[in-house]
């Protein structure tokens, strides 16, 4: 009896020393989190470093882009964790898909949408009521940028939307749009207000109001079904959902959404 205790005490540490399952206890994991571009400069200079010295045994990577080309990916096969929209439809797509799980999704953030020009630009658009005295006006494009979505549901409701089409310069993402008016390549802009914030080269013209979209601009997050850390990527969520993150959003310009 004794020689086979023994041989089963050897055969437990044996599977222990070489993977037959137990984990260790300070296993490090990696996370990817695919973001919209407007969140990178939050994410990036202070959100991950935080998460990371809060939870050290864990390190985060951050994909940024549009919010469309970020849906694509996912339902390519995109090895992310975490997802975190600039709107409801591309996590609500993804949610259908059952690609994000429905009971992780809540709405975190709100931006605003505004108008921006170059800061030695010398145009005389003064808000989105002249709007079409403008030469080349930058969005996203609206089929793939939540933001380009927005901008063209808010000037389709002005009723400019058709005037305008031979002066749109449409962009894979907001970030090229503060770039086009930054070197003033676009006369105007239509970007969320914490790209403006994000810049000292250009300024806010006016903000869009609120009674021109649908749904104001919301930021969901939602853990993506086929994450192998799931517990990881539920930590993530709550710590983005935070007072203490929330106080770094909203240096970067956001509200806390609804």
């Amino acid at each position: 009896m004794k020689k086979g205790l023994s041989i089963l005490l050897a055969g437990v540490m044996v599977t222990s020393l070489f993977g037959g399952g137990f984990n260790e206890p300070n296993e490090q994991v990696k996370l990817t989190i695919a973001a919209a571009a407007s969140l990178e400069n939050a994410f990036e200079d202070e959100l991950i470093p935080m998460f990371e010295k809060e939870y050290p045994n864990v390190t985060i990577e951050g994909v940024y882009d549009s919010s469309g080309k970020l849906q694509l990916q996912i339902e390519k096969g995109l090895d992310a964790d975490v997802f975190f929209s600039a709107a409801t439809t591309q996590m609500s797509v993804l949610k259908d898909e059952a690609l994000v799980d429905a009971d992780s999704i809540s709405n975190v953030l709100e931006n605003k949408l505004v108008l921006i020009k170059g800061k030695d630009s010398t145009t005389t658009v003064t808000g989105f009521d002249n709007i079409g005295d403008a030469s080349i006006i930058a969005i996203g494009d609206p089929e793939v940028v939540p933001a380009g979505s927005y901008a063209k549901e808010a000037l389709t409701n002005l009723g400019v939307w058709d005037f305008i089409q031979d002066r749109l310069s449409l962009a894979g993402n907001v970030t090229e749009v503060l770039s086009q008016v930054e070197t003033q390549n676009a006369e105007i802009g239509l970007v969320y207000a914490t790209d403006a914030a994000s810049s000292d080269k250009v300024e806010v013209v006016a903000e869009c109001d609120n009674s021109l979209l649908a749904t104001p601009v919301l930021y969901p997050i939602g853990r993506v079904s086929t994450t192998k850390h799931k517990d990881e990527a539920n930590s993530l969520i709550e710590f983005l959902k935070s007072d203490k993150a929330l106080k770094v959003f909203k240096k970067y310009g956001f509200k806390k959404g609804e």
